[in-house]
């Protein structure tokens, strides 16, 4: 079937979206200061090697953008969060539409921590958060797809998931998006030799 981008509503595009890129590694985002938010986005990616940037894209509400990216916007700093699949029911509840002067954090039950860098607290269980300054938003449509980018400040990771420098996916046990509610592990891992020069 041959499909005509420039014919496709905005929810027909993201309903083919979120069905081509699979799975996505999700950012389970904490961000505000009096109340805490925290929201899941997977649209997540790491953006620059050194320094360390991420970027996730966070679209808007049919009112008003979402308050993750006015926190952002506002505090200056922000935490990004890996959660492990025992947590999926917590992440996946996070998602539920709430007020501003409602936490996330309090909803689904989830405990924070403090962060050492940024104001911003982390999520205390996660196997890795990593602190984040706020660098830029870019608008890319009218429908939203603000897309935010951040340096990593700090990290804290678990020390069962780190070896030798190297933080161990297996130990990790990350979330991936599907289309839908739907989500994935990671389920059967192939290893293979490096490509010289690779």
């Amino acid at each position: 079937m041959y499909v005509d981008a420039s014919a496709l509503s905005p929810a027909e595009t993201y309903r083919l979206l979120v069905g081509s890129v699979v799975p996505r590694p999700i950012a389970w985002v904490t961000s505000g200061l009096e109340v805490v938010n925290l929201a899941p986005f997977s649209s997540f990616a790491w953006v620059s090697q050194h320094p360390a940037m991420l970027g996730f894209t966070v679209n808007r509400r049919a009112d008003r953008r979402k308050d993750t990216v006015v926190n952002i916007e506002e505090v200056g700093e922000y935490v990004v969060n890996i959660a492990g699949e025992d947590m999926l029911p917590a992440l996946h509840a996070s998602s539920e539409f709430l007020e501003p002067s409602e936490s996330e954090v309090e909803r689904v039950g989830v405990a924070l921590a403090p962060s050492r860098v940024v104001r911003v607290p982390r999520l205390r269980d996660v196997p890795v958060a990593m602190e984040c300054r706020f660098h830029s938003t870019t608008a890319f449509s009218p429908t939203g797809g603000e897309f935010v980018v951040g340096t990593v400040v700090a990290w804290h990771i678990a020390d069962d998931v780190l070896t030798d420098g190297r933080i161990d996916t297996d130990k990790v046990r990350p979330l991936g998006r599907l289309a839908g509610p739907r989500y994935t592990t990671l389920g059967e891992i192939t290893e293979l030799p490096p490509v010289p020069g690779g």
